[in-house]
């Protein structure tokens, strides 16, 4: 894709990101008249079609756009709509049960989970998707093979390395030719799961990160402007020569972004390959809502940041029709559609173990 259509393409979709209202501030989703239940109910009139409506993680949206559209084509009676507005924003539409479902790439909080529960009943939530976060930047004569550390990672997003040539990149760098050029950081600036796994990587490889701005789906950056979901900050860093911002590998590749090597734990330098977050996705082979995070995996083949995108559903659905048809949907996307569709858009495939876990977790959503 050259250069121009691409920038033109996250303009647009980050355009429309605004327009929806993206992140934590999102109103409701317009859709047609709700049932009792909440979210869309089927129309009799279209011969027993049923309309499911999902928001959340900009994160999972490629895959998800593909896997959704197919769904579709196979399904007839199935239309499924998908609201890329980011990981906070579909966890408080989930909770308005303004849409069906939603998903995030941090699983919910204990108060979210607890104002969902008061509300509407008891949550499942359920691993769908895997990916790496890629720290893409914008330096035309360096085409490939910067490589970053732990420290000068921590260094640039707290602000303290503001110069490419600094001798924190540079000394890692000795045979490339690095720039006297500003480092323009771009960060999200909506409430994003993507931001919760970077800043998760950022506490665990830098203390004055932790004892700073944290780890969180939003938190008080420290420098740099925002992006509104991932689409937002490909954009931005696309646009500003030396610019600096973190993004799920999709859009990294969408936009033909450069990306960096990023020395893991075991000190090797590694890209942010599928068979990267699938060795770093196996150092962890007990994940659960509770215990979920990947990043600064051990292991020399192990990328250091990466994570997975939950799908968020109600144990019970009043609507039996809707709750079997999402039912069957979900246990679709973590399984075939990962064969399918994963691959071929840079997402790791989920691990067996990880399958099993989100089967047996559909498993109890009841309907009816």
């Amino acid at each position: 894709m050259p250069k121009h259509s691409a920038r033109t393409f996250l303009l647009v979709l980050a355009a429309i990101l605004t327009i929806a209202g993206c992140g934590g501030t999102a109103g409701p989703i317009d859709q047609p008249a709700t049932s009792s239940s909440g979210g869309v109910s089927a129309n009799p009139a279209s011969g027993g079609a049923v309309s499911l409506i999902g928001a959340g993680s900009t994160f999972v949206n490629p895959f998800f756009s593909q896997a959704f559209s197919q769904y579709s084509k196979d399904h007839p009676n199935v239309r499924v709509n998908y609201q890329s507005i980011g990981s906070g924003g579909g966890i408080k539409q989930f909770t308005a049960k303004t849409v069906d479902f939603g998903a995030s790439d941090v699983p919910m909080k204990t108060e979210e989970l607890a104002a969902a529960q008061q509300a509407n009943g008891n949550v499942i939530q359920i691993p769908v998707a895997l990916g790496a976060v890629a720290i893409v930047y914008n330096l035309p004569e360096i085409k490939s093979g910067l490589k970053l550390t732990p420290d000068a990672i921590a260094g640039i997003f707290l602000g303290n390395i503001t110069k490419w040539n600094d001798p924190a990149i540079a000394g890692n760098n000795p045979d490339l030719t690095l720039p006297d050029q500003d480092i323009a950081v771009v960060h999200r600036s909506d409430g994003s799961g993507t931001s919760y796994i970077f800043t998760d990587y950022l506490a665990n490889i830098s203390p004055d990160w932790k004892q700073g701005p944290g780890t969180g789906k939003e938190v008080a950056w420290p420098v740099g402007v925002g992006g509104k979901g991932n689409e937002g900050v490909a954009a931005q860093v696309q646009q500003a020569l030396g610019g600096i911002g973190y993004v799920e590998l999709a859009y990294a590749e969408q936009a033909k972004l450069t990306y960096a090597d990023i020395q893991n734990k075991d000190g090797r330098f590694v890209k942010p390959t599928l068979d990267a977050t699938t060795v770093a996705a196996g150092q962890f082979p007990e994940i659960s809502p509770e215990q979920f995070s990947i990043v600064n995996a051990p292991g020399a083949q192990s990328y250091p940041i990466a994570g997975y995108v939950w799908g968020i559903l109600w144990e019970k659905y009043p609507d039996q029709q809707k709750g079997k048809e999402l039912t069957t949907l979900m246990d679709w996307i973590v399984t075939d559609a990962q064969n399918q569709f994963a691959t071929a858009l840079t997402y790791a495939p989920l691990p067996e173990q990880v399958r099993k876990l989100a089967t047996d977790s559909i498993a109890k959503v009841q309907s009816g």
